[in-house]
């Protein structure tokens, strides 16, 4: 990896980052564990259940924090000079980090405007933002604050022909993402206990305890009175004009459901001219058909553990899944990502860029516009610190450090 016989140096001070606050925030926040433990006295409690629940008993997001704590890397020293560079190309577009934010769907009852609060943040940091279809602001919004960064997440509209999902991609065109993410993860949606336990339902009522528990959170219903109800805003139009949000959100499960068929990714990448990755493999084979389809991007995830809890982590896959598909593909991953050391650890196994999502989500509820802005820093700085610590002076290098991965799974050609 490096001449082991290279005089030590020391590593340098690491820069904070973009935000001249970095310093202030870092004392008081100094990982995203800290942000999580703060939402909940900003947010009403349906709101951060909402976005800090997982399936069932939340099994599936502790196997994936565990599965990320359970990776060692062993260091090498003696020839680092400076803080290693971190910008990457991914799809012909050169970003800052390695890092970037995973859709999400109604990110806005965590935080009313957390959608484009994330986006500008994104964009000022030079990472990519992607907007999921059933986030609170449209695609239009979201190309006027982030035009640099942004990737669009769609799921599978299979009513008359797919005639909204190519129509939700001629708009991406227009907005001009940078690239489009078909999400093949969740043909049924699941039940998640916390969620439902505070009083979500199939639609957004809220009930005298919700109301009870905006009251007594006056930063979040300041924020509610400035941005208005979570909506699903970039489907609004398809519902009728004067769509109400249960409305929207009725429709959206009239029209939206099911798996992305092989032939109708080929159907997509056919009529999407830009880059586009396939979101929610956990199997090599599924990643090769993908490839062989033309699709430039393997999405490694299983949902951060809110469909199911008993899928295998993102990151004990990851290998096998760059084994398949080589250098034909730009494999990124998400699902459990809490830290630049596990972007370092996703890097490690092969990943071009690992994207997190629910602790963006922690960090809305905590900061409100700072969150995110404090979390990227946060991840940059911890990235950055952590290749330094490994010896690495480069992300190739990091590529190239000697790990140990007692989690990660082999498959059978055959299976």
């Amino acid at each position: 990896m490096r001449d082991p016989t290279a005089p030590r140096q020391e590593l340098p001070h690491l820069p904070s980052g973009m935000n001249p606050n970095f310093d202030a925030l870092h004392k008081l926040y100094p990982s995203s564990a800290y942000l999580r433990a703060r939402a909940p006295k900003n947010v009403p409690r349906f709101s951060f259940e909402y976005g800090d629940t997982g399936a069932g008993a939340d099994i599936g997001i502790r196997d994936n924090w565990a599965a990320f704590d359970a990776i060692k890397i062993v260091p090498r020293y003696g020839a680092i000079t400076t803080v290693p560079p971190i910008d990457v190309e991914l799809f012909g577009v050169r970003y800052a980090a390695p890092i970037g934010i995973a859709p999400m769907g109604g990110p806005s009852l965590v935080w009313p405007g957390a959608d484009l609060m994330m986006a500008r943040a994104a964009q000022r940091a030079r990472i990519p933002y992607t907007l999921g279809v059933a986030g609170g602001a449209t695609i239009e919004e979201v190309a006027e604050v982030a035009p640099d960064v942004f990737w669009f997440q769609l799921y599978r509209f299979y009513q008359n022909d797919h005639a909204i999902g190519f129509d939700l991609i001629r708009r991406a065109s227009a907005a001009g993402v940078k690239a489009l993410v078909l999400t093949v993860d969740v043909p049924v949606r699941t039940t998640r206990t916390r969620e439902s336990y505070a009083g979500l339902g199939r639609e957004f009522r809220p009930n005298a305890r919700m109301i009870y528990e905006m009251l007594v959170r006056p930063k979040w219903l300041w924020a509610l009175l400035r941005h208005g109800y979570p909506r699903f805003a970039t489907l609004r139009q398809y519902a009728g004009e004067k769509a109400s949000t249960n409305d929207v959100i009725a429709f959206a499960r009239r029209n939206m459901g099911g798996v992305f068929s092989w032939e109708e990714v080929k159907r997509y990448r056919d009529k999407w001219k830009g880059p586009m990755l396939v979101k929610g493999i956990l199997h090599p084979a599924d990643a090769e058909k993908a490839v062989s389809l033309g699709i430039e991007g393997i999405w490694v995830s299983n949902h951060g553990g809110r469909q199911i809890e008993a899928l295998a982590p993102s990151i004990d896959v990851l290998p096998a899944i760059v084994a398949a598909v080589g250098r034909k593909a730009t494999v990124v991953l998400d699902s459990g990502i809490r830290s630049g050391q596990d972007v370092m650890r996703a890097l490690a196994l092969g990943a071009d860029a690992a994207f997190a999502g629910k602790s963006f989500l922690w960090a809305v509820g905590a900061l409100g516009e700072q969150g995110p802005v404090h979390l990227i820093d946060l991840y940059i700085d911890e990235l950055r610190s952590s290749l330094g610590q490994i010896g690495a002076r480069s992300l190739a290098e990091a590529r190239a450090a000697v790990v140990r991965h007692p989690g990660a799974w082999r498959f059978d050609r055959n299976e």
